[in-house]
């Protein structure tokens, strides 16, 4: 099968709503070669619904710590030794605004349990600045971003703002100005949120603990979800 045949093969596949690794299977090739035809197939997706192109996409290190992922071999991660950046994941995606210029958006995901806490952008920049901007957006890992397909962007950030609702929660007010960077996206998730399947809050320094845990109470009930609060 040549390179051309392989492709076509992929985008039916794809259209079927197979995933990398039964596409993989299917023509009996290595996941590692599905994996950028599968890109190319999104691309292409992208372009024909008039989305502006994909400059690129980035993770954070560590990001599925704790998390099951069913299928996508192709998504990237690596360990981090921080535990407290532990159940946090920070994605960035940036695409093309003029022949210059980019345009960037970023989402912090609580992946254990309140969803998309934070956004940034729409930040228009020079397509020089990108790489400062990367660097500056996550600095506060101890690894350096990874990039990644769309499709796990849109897994992780889609994906937990469903789940956080299931517990009673809503994205950043922010949120809604953000997603025409993630392109379209039919769910769900092949992320299970939660720490190992199981609802965990871990108070951060904007939390109001007393309502997360009353609104948890409310949708769970008791025993049904951890947390980790700080000492006053």
């Amino acid at each position: 099968m040549d390179d051309e045949q392989l492709i076509t093969r992929v985008r039916t596949l794809r259209a079927a709503g197979r995933s990398p690794k039964q596409i993989a299977r299917a023509l009996g090739v290595a996941p590692a070669t599905i994996a950028p035809l599968i890109r190319r197939v999104a691309a292409e997706q992208q372009a024909d619904a008039g989305e502006p192109q994909l400059v690129g996409c980035w993770v954070s290190p560590g990001w599925s710590d704790g998390l099951v992922i069913t299928g996508h071999p192709d998504w990237p991660d690596t360990s981090t030794p921080d535990p407290g950046v532990s159940g946090l994941a920070s994605v960035l995606v940036a695409r093309r605004a003029r022949h210059d210029k980019v345009s960037a958006c970023g989402w912090l995901v609580d992946a254990y349990c309140l969803g998309v806490k934070d956004t940034v952008g729409p930040r228009a920049m020079d397509q020089s600045d990108l790489a400062a901007f990367i660097r500056s957006y996550f600095a506060a890992y101890p690894g350096p971003p990874l990039p990644a397909p769309l499709d796990l962007a849109q897994h992780l950030v889609f994906g937990a703002v469903a789940y956080a609702h299931g517990l009673g929660f809503e994205p950043a007010r922010s949120f809604q100005a953000t997603t025409s960077h993630l392109g379209s996206w039919v769910g769900p998730s092949a992320i299970r949120f939660g720490r190992d399947g199981k609802p965990l809050f871990i108070q951060g320094p904007h939390d109001h603990p007393d309502r997360i845990l009353a609104t948890l109470e409310r949708s769970l009930g008791p025993g049904n979800y951890d947390f980790l609060l700080v000492s006053p």
